[in-house]
């Protein structure tokens, strides 16, 4: 028993003031204090704690235990006190949610008599809204019938005010009517105009309006108002013309059309008169003319009369005039071509000018009018230009027409322009095809068949004429320019010893440049002369100068080829005449000289000279013929029938063929020039050359070793073709430089002609050193290809100074003597002997040489 009650003891006395049995400490106490306050301040049953809760809750713990120390004394009490405190504590935390029960059920209450008035104040509502619906549903009924009334009466009123418009074209008819027929109704005034607009309005209303009663019949009423309106118009335009022409051709003062100032016063001034009363009119009738029909026709109408009284004025003024023209220029058709197109030029301005003056919409008639007004032009030159046969007239005719007439003046104004532009054409077209008439004819004439007459085939001695005088002018001019500075010398010393003379001028001094400059410039050859051509050529030239700007390219191209085909043949011609009645020289350099002439001249035409021709070949009909002869069994087989295929196999074929004028005169000169380096190479060397002709003949024929016959023989040969070379080569030159004149075509053509000679000696030194000993070899002396180079660049170089007396230009070629003589060339040869070529190196060489000679004469013509 002790121990139990020891304990209790022991519990109370455990924090005693004045003996605990276990002492806390201040931190301890102030933990113990501030879980006090927790707990007071989650105990529910202590709602209003006091203010000072640390002070309280000492007091009450205290007082509580001395209570429990009064109380318990034993185990069950404290557990009964626990369970009371238990209990206690448990029905003060319920405390709060038996409060908001109360409180709940309390507002349950409130809201059910909220409820119940609501459900008061819903049926009150509810009246009230059947009450207000009844009542709306009766004003609205009377607003609806208030505004169909309203709206009712709005379409009444819009309806007869319909009908009164309607009606208003139905009745507007007899007032439009009774104007048109008033005496005093003016034309060109603004209620005629306004009666105008009125007609066309009615008039569409009753078209977009065709299921109005009476609609038609008031439609046709209409259209006689509209007939009758233009019918007004119609007399009043036509009177104003018809006055102002007979103004004009019957005019009171008759001396009026004497006088042209007062004649083109006359012609266009009355009927710029009549402009202000007829403009009005006329505007109006073209800004009806794209909406009706009726006025388009008036338009036009109003267009032809105007036009049909022109002509009547205009017709026979221009007929006169040109007669005037025609008489005045009788024999000068350029003229009389020139002024009669002048007069329809500014005839045909004027009247575009005068036209649109009175008229702002174009018109067909007016195209016509201008072209039946050239046709005088054309009926006027036409006679004149079928008869004309000078093709330097026909051709400035053309430039007149094609320059002047129609690219300066029609394309500057095409459209006033127009009708005579047509008519220039036409009248074109006709002097162009009489122009290649008479150049067809020309051509053949005096090209194809040319005679030509001992003068035109003296050459060389024509040329060398002219050459003198040349000469003899180059020597006056320097005569008079020596006394010339003879005589400023003389007046400079006069003036410096004090003698008063009257000082020449620049220009005095100057005077004598142009003829000098002439005469030195004669100094070509004369063949270079416009003059000195052959005269085919002359008229070749002439003929395609005068054709290139008159037709066109196509007809150029055909005509230029047939004249060129001409020219080429005659100066063959030429050239076979020449060459029996002068030098072969003469007639190759003649030939070749004229074909480069002809080749330069037509070089600056920017045409292309091909022509295509067509010819049918015909040689399959022949195979074809045969093939059907020896297929003569299948003739009538349905299977591979032989008459059938000699229809399809014989049938001739059509081949196009392009000539080329230019490639034909090319092929021309090289010929040319290869024949003339042929013949002077045979001229120099011709000993030579028919010593290897036998000599090649007699190797194809294996002839015994010397061939070339005996070292006598051929020192012979040699020396006859070196003296050829000395006294002919200067010949050659000159009539080379009487001839062509250009110091490059000399040295072209002189080229291959002596790579030919001394190919020619190469070959014959290959020969001679196959076929001979070095004995016979000096004594026949023939000298080296290099040796032969050198004699020809001497004389030829002898040759340039004889004739310019000025140095050559730099060549490239060794000094020479002017004359070589057979020994030095036997000194050469003996001093050279120890290095002669071998075979091979003379016939490379001599190839080489050819080949360099053929590019030559290609080079001539730049083919």
């Amino acid at each position: 028993m002790a121990g139990p009650v020891s304990v209790p003891d022991n519990l109370v006395k455990w924090d005693l003031t004045d003996d605990p049995l276990a002492p806390l400490t201040a931190d301890q106490k102030f933990k113990l204090a501030l879980l006090a306050d927790e707990i007071i301040a989650l105990d529910p049953v202590n709602l209003k704690p006091s203010k000072d809760k640390a002070l309280q809750n000492t007091i009450s713990t205290e007082s509580s235990v001395e209570n429990a120390a009064e109380r318990i004394e034993s185990y069950q009490e404290l557990l009964l006190c626990y369970s009371a405190l238990e209990q206690k504590h448990m029905s003060a935390e319920d405390v709060k949610y038996i409060s908001y029960l109360g409180q709940l059920k309390a507002r349950r209450a409130e809201c059910h008599e909220l409820c119940m008035e609501i459900e008061r104040v819903l049926d009150d509502l509810a009246l009230l809204s059947k009450q207000y619906t009844s009542v709306s549903e009766k004003t609205t009924s009377l607003h609806t019938a208030s505004e169909q009334l309203t709206s009712d009466q709005e379409k009444l009123i819009t309806f007869v005010e319909k009908i009164a418009e309607h009606i208003k074209y139905f009745k507007e008819v007899d007032f439009i009517m009774d104007k048109l027929d008033a005496p005093t109704l003016s034309v060109n005034s603004e209620i005629f105009f306004n009666l105008l607009n009125k007609i066309d309005n009615n008039m569409d209303f009753m078209q977009n309006n065709p299921s109005f009663k009476e609609s038609n019949t008031y439609l046709v009423k209409y259209r006689h108002c509209q007939s009758k309106a233009i019918t007004l118009i119609q007399n009043y335009i036509f009177k104003l013309f018809t006055r102002a022409t007979e103004s004009i051709l019957n005019p009171k003062d008759e001396g009026l059309q004497k006088n042209p100032d007062a004649a083109l016063a006359l012609f266009y001034g009355r009927f710029q008169s009549i402009l202000p009363k007829a403009k009005p009119v006329i505007e109006q009738v073209e800004a009806k003319s794209s909406k009706r029909q009726e006025y388009e026709s008036l338009l036009f109408e109003c267009h032809q009369h105007f036009l049909s009284h022109r002509g009547l004025v205009l017709g026979p003024s221009v007929q006169k005039g040109l007669q005037s023209i025609k008489s005045k220029y009788n024999g000068d058709h350029c003229s009389l071509v020139r002024h009669s197109c002048s007069l329809l030029l500014h005839a045909s301005i004027d009247e575009y000018r005068l036209f649109y003056q009175f008229f702002s919409k174009p018109s067909p008639a007016l195209l016509s009018f201008s072209e039946s007004l050239c046709t005088s032009l054309y009926d006027t030159l036409r006679p004149f230009i079928i008869h004309i046969n000078h093709l330097e007239t026909l051709a400035e005719i053309c430039c007149i027409l094609r320059i002047e007439m129609l690219d300066e003046h029609v394309q500057n104004n095409t459209e006033p322009l127009q009708g005579f532009g047509n008519v220039c054409l036409q009248l074109l077209h006709d002097v162009q095809e009489r122009l290649v008439f008479r150049a067809h004819l020309y051509l053949q004439s005096d090209v194809a068949g040319y005679n030509p007459s001992p003068g035109d085939l003296a050459y060389p001695e024509k040329l060398k004429m002219m050459e003198d005088i040349a000469e003899s002018i180059r020597e006056d001019n320097r005569q008079k320019s020596q006394m010339k500075k003879i005589s400023l010398s003389s007046l400079e010393s006069g003036s410096s010893s004090g003698n008063v003379v009257e000082p020449i001028s620049r220009t005095h001094v100057m005077g004598i440049d142009p003829m000098y400059q002439r005469g030195s410039n004669m100094g070509n050859s004369p063949a270079d002369l416009h003059g000195m051509w052959y005269p085919t050529v002359r008229r070749t030239l002439v003929c395609l100068s005068r054709l290139y700007r008159c037709v066109d390219r196509p007809v150029f191209q055909s005509l230029s080829q047939e004249a060129i085909t001409y020219c080429v043949q005659s100066i063959e011609a030429a050239r076979e005449r020449i060459q029996s009645r002068a030098t072969p020289l003469d007639a190759e350099l003649f030939q070749v000289k004229h074909l480069l002439i002809l080749r330069e001249q037509i070089a600056p035409f920017q045409v292309d000279f091909t022509v295509k021709e067509y010819s049918l070949d015909f040689s399959k009909v022949k195979s074809a013929a045969f093939g059907l002869l020896e297929k003569r069994s299948r003739l009538f087989t349905l299977s591979n029938n032989a008459l059938l295929e000699f229809l399809l196999e014989g049938a001739p074929q059509m081949k196009e063929q392009l000539i080329d004028s230019r490639k034909h005169v090319d092929a021309k000169l090289k010929s040319s020039c290869q024949r003339l380096i042929q013949h002077i190479t045979r001229l120099l060397i011709d000993p030579v050359v028919l010593l290897l002709e036998r000599s090649k003949a007699l190797q194809q024929q294996q002839a015994p070793a010397k061939i070339l016959g005996s070292a006598e023989n051929v020192a012979a040969v040699v020396s006859e073709a070196l003296r050829l070379i000395k006294f002919k080569l200067p010949a050659v030159q000159q009539s080379m430089q009487l001839y062509l004149a250009n110091r490059e075509t000399e040295c072209i053509l002189f080229r291959p002609i002596k790579n030919n000679i001394v190919a020619a000696f190469a070959q014959l030194q290959q020969l001679l050193s196959q076929h001979y000993s070095g004995d016979e070899l000096l004594l026949i002396a023939c000298p080296l290809p290099e040796q032969v180079s050198v004699m020809l660049s001497s004389s030829a170089l002898a040759q340039a100074k004889d004739q310019q007396q000025q140095p050559p230009a730099a060549t490239g070629l060794p000094e020479a003597k002017d004359q070589v003589t057979l020994g030095d060339l036997q000194q050469t040869r003996q001093q050279r002997l120890s290095s002669v070529e071998t075979p091979q190196e003379l016939v490379a060489k001599q190839q080489d040489a050819r080949i360099e000679g053929h590019k030559s004469v290609g080079g001539i013509e730049n083919v």
